[in-house]
């Protein structure tokens, strides 16, 4: 007799590799990196969710993180089929690569936006992890291209429950429901009480107690790159925002941000 949980398990991962409607997939047109690779195949899928491509260059997903099981202290069988629906959607694929400055990262990959120049339904290899819900949004500080289309995936497969969106470990979480997630990748919503701008470092404030409560901070080097933006981060008083990246611990937790593009306004002053 079949498992209760192994046929639910593959249920739902029949769920996550049907191809979504044409009407809910965009090549990123306005946002598009420059291509560096036009009609390469790609040979395998890396355990890392890396692209390895025929003539040997190794490829890493832009702008997204796949979901990373005990990492996240989450269920396993979701890093699984975020690699498995990673493999069978690219592997084998004529793909091209749109690629910012700085090209490769620490390891020599290159870091691209990957298209399937031949698929009118799902032309957009990240935005296919997203609307699944096998992905979330990870804006690198020196690589900021795509963000807003890349958020409207992740939004939709969050209000869909699709993929990582049924587990509590991935949930959006509120300022105190930061308890035991020093080191974790991490999206929080809540209102900034106050924000100021000390000794060039830019602190935003959700809690009356600096000492305990949770806060974003931006350091001087990046503070710049929210003045170039014409952003500037005390104006973030008031607001209701979403924020994202690693919790640190320090006098209370809080996530330091390198762009604006890490932060999404959800409700003004």
């Amino acid at each position: 007799m079949p498992v209760p949980g192994l046929r639910r398990a593959a249920f739902v991962l029949g769920a996550l590799l049907a191809p979504l409607p044409a009407s809910a997939a965009a090549l990123p047109t306005t946002c598009a990196p420059t291509i560096e690779a036009s009609d390469v195949q790609v040979m395998r899928v890396e355990k890392n969710g890396v692209l390895v491509l025929v003539d040997g260059r190794a490829v890493h997903l832009e702008g997204v993180l796949l979901p990373q099981g005990d990492k996240d202290r989450a269920p396993a069988f979701l890093a699984d089929q975020a690699i498995s629906t990673l493999s069978d959607l690219a592997r084998g694929r004529t793909v091209s690569l749109a690629v910012n400055i700085p090209k490769e990262d620490r390891y020599g990959r290159l870091r691209a936006q990957v298209e399937f120049p031949q698929d009118s339904d799902e032309p957009w290899l990240q935005i296919a992890m997203l609307r699944r819900g096998l992905a979330r949004v990870d804006i690198a500080p020196d690589r900021r291209e795509c963000a807003a289309a890349l958020y409207a995936a992740e939004a939709e497969a969050r209000k869909n429950k699709n993929g990582i969106w049924t587990q509590p470990a991935y949930a959006v979480r509120t300022p105190d429901q930061l308890a035991g997630t020093t080191g974790m990748f991490q999206i929080v919503e809540g209102r900034v009480l106050t924000a100021n701008v000390k000794n060039g470092r830019a602190y935003l404030d959700f809690g009356t107690d600096w000492g305990r409560d949770f806060t974003v901070t931006i350091s001087p080097d990046d503070i710049s790159n929210f003045r170039d933006a014409g952003i500037d981060p005390r104006n973030y008083a008031g607001k209701t925002v979403r924020v994202r990246g690693f919790v640190d611990q320090l006098n209370g937790r809080e996530i330091e941000l390198s762009n604006p593009d890490m932060v999404e306004v959800i409700v003004g002053p």
